[in-house]
């Protein structure tokens, strides 16, 4: 029987190797093939190890001509700093290379990456890095923990070429994001991008700290807040007005920009627009799909954009996230200022009234700065008030009110030589905090429209206009302070529903 076994076995055997050896493309006697290549692996580094240009925001490396992969050394340093998120009111932030967002960082399609990151050694956090453009565990993250004042170092080989953000995953990781711990990083195709006459980096991030916005001083991390989805601050590249006035993104007619656009979330989806402009192209989701003639592109948390368009007109033109009340109340909006002649055929109007654009898209808020200042040293004094205001009302209110405080006849009532106004400073207080319903007299004339509350302004803004106000266009003076706002605020009270 055993002998009967063996003989059928070796049979079987003959007739295996009998069958492969008669099939066409097998062979029996092959070796193993080699592992598949990645589409993305041309093969090992080549020439002297290169160490990545790395740049802050709002600016991007230059192209990449190299026609080889090559190794390249990034190095990049978490800091744990404090630093403005808007006019007065201060943050710590966590950071990639100092600022928000990160670095950035620019590779060719097949290089070899050697990444060190150091965590600076006044850090109080362990810190690591997730680079969505990364292969392999984490995205580096199980390869990066760093504490502070140690460095970490991985390697990995850039596969997928694309727009990819990178973000901090030490655990509690929404909180690591939240302070502002997030990039981007380019893989460019062999070939390169198409070329441009401007790049620039931006991205955007949801912020939440305890104080409301632009509540002033030093706000810590909200973690309720930022559970329950609730951001203080949506800006872009880590703070109020980032990207506006003398630090507004530049531009000349006829040229074609490149916007690498990240979203560092932790939270929010963005609905990023360019006012004035439709994208040429898209490259949505950071990929190598394109999409032609866009308004607005959705990026996600965790996600990216490549957009492109041409400067057909000079002007300021706002970037936004077009969930529209982040723009005006939350802070996500940047500016683009265009120069160069104008081109009628075209566009035929004036430039953009920058009062549309909201206080923080003024070009010099030096007024509000000192009077946070004079405040904090206890040395406001009402001149100081009134600047400010001044600047703050151009902003917020001259829309409706108009800069001349003569309202619009039949529809908003004046606020110049307002009987209304000067009869009651109390009055006017808990109007800008709870709106105006209904039938209105002001100087003889009856006014039958709504305002709403603005009670998103903060206590010191809300006195500083008013006080700007009851001093200007031969109203009968006054002061308000921050004291009287904050007691008005605290009272609970329906809005304003007042005859005269």
């Amino acid at each position: 029987m055993k002998a009967s076994i063996k003989t059928i076995s070796a049979l079987l055997a003959a007739v295996g190797m009998a069958v492969s050896l008669s099939l066409p493309g097998v062979n029996a006697f092959a070796a193993k093939p080699a592992p598949a290549k990645s589409a993305g692996d041309f093969g090992p580094p080549q020439g002297p190890a290169i160490h990545a240009t790395l740049t802050s925001p709002p600016f991007v490396p230059p192209p990449i001509k190299r026609k080889y992969p090559a190794k390249v050394i990034v190095d990049l340093e978490v800091v744990e700093k404090e630093m403005q998120i808007s006019e007065g009111v201060s943050y710590t932030f966590w950071t990639f290379g100092g600022t928000v967002p990160g670095s950035f960082i620019r590779v060719r399609q097949g290089d070899t990456v050697e990444f060190h990151l150091k965590n600076h050694p006044s850090s109080k956090m362990p810190h690591n890095i997730d680079l969505h453009g990364v292969t392999g565990p984490g995205g580096g993250a199980a390869s990066s923990f760093t504490a502070p004042g140690h460095e970490s170092q991985f390697t990995f080989k850039a596969l997928n070429e694309g727009l990819y953000v990178y973000h901090c995953a030490t655990a509690p990781v929404g909180m690591h994001i939240a302070n502002g711990m997030y990039g981007l990083i380019l893989v460019e195709p062999p070939e390169g991008l198409p070329p441009v006459d401007r790049e620039y980096y931006v991205m955007q991030g949801d912020f939440y700290t305890t104080g409301k916005y632009r509540e002033k001083g030093m706000q810590p991390f909200d973690m309720e807040k930022a559970i329950d989805e609730r951001p203080t601050y949506v800006v872009f590249n880590g703070a109020e007005g980032a990207l506006t006035g003398d630090k507004a993104l530049k531009a000349k007619t006829n040229e074609k920009v490149r916007l690498f656009v990240g979203n560092g979330g932790p939270n929010l989806v963005s609905s990023f627009h360019v006012i004035g402009a439709i994208f040429d192209r898209v490259r949505f989701e950071g990929g190598t799909r394109t999409q032609e003639n866009v308004q607005t592109t959705m990026i996600p948390a965790g996600g990216a954009a490549v957009v492109e368009y041409t400067t057909h007109v000079p002007g300021s033109y706002p970037l936004v996230d077009h969930s529209i009340f982040r723009a005006f109340n939350k802070g996500a909006l940047a500016i683009m200022k265009v120069d160069g002649p104008e081109n009628k055929a075209i566009y035929s109007g004036k430039e953009l009234d920058s009062v549309y654009l909201g206080d923080r898209a003024q070009p010099n808020m030096a007024a509000v700065t000192a009077a946070t200042k004079a405040a904090a040293s206890g040395k406001l004094t009402a001149e100081d008030q009134i600047k400010a205001g001044s600047q703050l009302f151009a902003g917020t209110c001259s829309v409706c009110h108009q800069s001349n405080g003569a309202g619009l006849p039949g529809v908003f009532p004046p606020l110049a030589k307002s009987d209304f106004l000067n009869a009651d400073h109390k009055r006017a207080i808990d109007i800008v905090l709870r709106g105006l319903n209904g039938k209105v007299n002001v100087n003889g004339k009856e006014y039958d429209s709504v305002m709403p509350p603005m009670n998103q302004l903060n206590d010191d803004e809300i006195a500083n206009i008013l006080t700007y106000v009851l001093n200007s266009w031969e109203n009968k003076g006054g002061r308000i302070t921050v004291e009287e706002v904050k007691a008005a605020r605290a009272k609970a009270a329906p809005a304003v529903n007042a005859g005269h």
